[in-house]
């Protein structure tokens, strides 16, 4: 199925929860958390992504910058 018939799809079922008063609406609240737990489970909540170890090599980016940057760097 072609993404245009997916969302033409997904956008009248949206239409008909509102007019039938299912549909979900987000508090201020819940997308605060939504994007507070979104952030952390794709950047481990430090700021920065994750990248596994089993994970293989990135191409083209350097290894100084998959490493993270050096002790000396940091001034510590």
């Amino acid at each position: 199925m072609s993404p245009e018939k997916q969302r033409e799809i997904a956008s009248k079922g949206g239409r008909a929860a509102h007019e039938k008063g299912t549909a979900h609406e987000w508090t201020a609240d819940e997308a605060r958390n939504a994007g507070r737990k979104g952030g952390q489970v794709s950047r481990g909540g430090r700021g920065r992504l994750v990248i596994s170890p089993d994970a293989p090599p990135a191409a083209g980016i350097p290894d100084a910058i998959l490493s993270g940057p050096s002790p000396a760097a940091s001034g510590k």
